[in-house]
């Protein structure tokens, strides 16, 4: 339990039950806090290690391949410089946000609070999409290094039941093709991790910190061995020529790190886990900061290395690491290094799937889905049958689509969430500058017509529209020459969440209801 709590009942005017801006009072939400089913177990260590082993995954072992081989080349560096910069800005708004509204749902709740159900149910819907793709993609990874490591044993598993349906055409960038294949070990990768975390989240977190102790351990192996056996004629031109669109060039770099910005978002599965921390006021922000600076050096040191070893041209395959392990020639160390990457894809997908399901959690208990949603174990004490939904639709797009398509997508959805975050962080400075503030974000800020515009939040705006401006322009060509498969799935996304909203959400929704009284 916690050693304290101290509410602040603010009340926020209610607009008419007709519109959809209804915003949840501050006071309710607090209140809330105190009454839920979930365990509070959960220390600033443990949180540290949750971030960590959310953020350490899909970006340096399979996405630092993509993005090198494809748009920066050895500049993928400056695109990991970029992308850490730009969520460090919104990790420091998270900070704030959760030490003074330490409430399930993180991003979530703060758009609930702060301007409203509509834009709640909008970011909710989104934050639903950056996890459940992420997950997807996260599972392909797996497949990809568990497929390349039992190849070392000379055990060979068919391509069919190891790659998804819709691949990306040889030799024609930005074409897909649909082939007779099913990511069968995607799909048991996710039931795996369906399993353990439905057994609860006290085991979850046990299990997650020997896998981020193996996995941080394994890559700073990787870095002090390949260092050695870098080639430094690979890093030149370090910023290749551009060929056109975003291909390499100064463009290729904001294209690489607009990609490589969903796997920072592990501090957005820490600010989920305020309802399951001892004393969130104080370790939800620790767990924020810490885990983005550790991740962000670790990213770095790796892809100096990876790019070392490999002519960047030579990356685009969905296990960079082992790639360039091979090289080294040390057949002991790839086996480690390809074990190393299972277990830090596996953990990131663990609390991948644990987020999203808290995340459906507060969602439901606001009445915006269905009530199974927040159904706890009667034994476990965990939200099992949300905890399985959303892993089995992630295990379902993990099967079909492929790393390409995943990662623009995810992309998309973190900035948006992002965006309100960082909306969310100046209207409660605005609103409420008396409440007491354990973490405040750094630089200050300038008052305009009753307004808070930090440096901070500002900056964390702006640089989430430069990460969203290459993907949502390459999406749009890609659609233009043949492609628009990824457009087509996010309008499809976008019109059922909005029909969802508007047949079951606005119905059920619980502020709806006791406005209406």
């Amino acid at each position: 339990m916690l050693a304290s709590k101290t509410f602040y009942p603010i009340e926020i005017a209610l607009v008419p039950t007709s519109s959809s801006f209804l915003k949840k009072p501050l006071a309710t939400a607090q209140q809330r806090f105190n009454n839920h089913g979930l365990t509070r177990s959960l220390g600033p260590v443990q949180l540290v290690l949750l971030g960590i082993g959310c953020i350490v995954g899909a970006g340096v072992y399979v996405m630092t391949g993509i993005a090198a081989s494809h748009y920066a080349g050895p500049a993928i560096i400056l695109a990991f410089v970029l992308a850490a910069f730009a969520c460090g800005l919104t990790a420091l708004c998270y900070a704030e946000l959760s030490s003074v509204i330490p409430i399930s749902g993180a991003s979530y709740s703060y758009a609930y609070i702060s301007l409203g159900e509509l834009f709640a149910w909008g970011l909710g819907w989104m934050l639903m999409l950056e996890y459940w793709l992420a997950g997807s993609l996260l599972a392909v990874g797996v497949s990809g290094y568990f497929t390349s490591l039992l190849a070392d044993f000379a055990v060979t598993i068919p391509s069919w039941a190891s790659q998804s349906l819709v691949q990306q055409s040889a030799g024609v960038q930005g074409h897909f093709m649909v082939t007779h294949h099913v990511n069968l070990v995607a799909v048991i990768a996710l039931a795996l991790v369906a399993a353990v975390l439905v057994r609860g989240v006290r085991q979850s977190v046990a299990i997650t910190a020997l896998m981020v102790a193996l996995k941080v351990g394994v890559l700073v192996a990787f870095v002090l061995v390949g260092w050695q056996h870098v080639n430094t004629a690979n890093w030149q031109p370090f910023i290749p020529e551009n060929e056109g669109g975003f291909r390499f060039g100064v463009p290729g770099i904001f294209r690489a790190a607009s990609i490589l910005f969903f796997s920072y978002l592990g501090f957005e599965a820490v600010a989920t886990a305020a309802l399951e921390a001892k004393n969130p006021k104080r370790d939800v922000p620790i767990g924020i900061i810490g885990a983005l600076l550790v991740s962000s050096l670790l990213y770095i040191a790796v892809a100096l290395v990876i790019t070392g070893l490999v002519p960047f041209r030579q990356l685009n395959v969905p296990d960079p690491i082992a790639l360039a392990i091979n090289v080294i020639g040390l057949p002991v160390m790839t086996v480690v290094i390809k074990v190393g990457a299972l277990t830090g894809l596996m953990s990131v997908l663990l609390v991948n799937v644990y987020a999203q399901s808290r995340i459906c959690y507060a969602m439901a208990d606001d009445g915006l889905i269905p009530p199974l949603f927040k159904r706890i174990h009667h034994r476990y004490k965990t939200p099992y049958q949300g905890t399985l939904l959303v892993s089995a639709l992630a295990a379902l797009t993990a099967a079909l689509l492929p790393i390409d398509i995943l990662a623009d997508l995810v992309s998309i959805g973190t900035v948006c969430v992002f965006m309100v975050v960082s909306v969310s962080l100046i209207w409660l400075r605005s609103t409420h500058p008396e409440l007491p503030r354990p973490f405040k974000v750094p630089l200050g800020g300038v008052w305009v017509k009753g307004v808070w515009l930090g440096t901070v939040p500002v900056l964390a705006l702006v640089f989430a529209l430069v990460m969203i401006g290459p993907v949502v322009v390459d999406i749009v060509q890609k659609a233009l020459i043949g492609n628009a498969l990824p457009l087509v799935i996010l309008a499809l996304y976008i019109v059922a969440g909005a029909a969802i909203y508007g047949r079951y959400g606005k119905a059920h929704s619980k502020l709806r209801q006791a406005n209406s009284r």
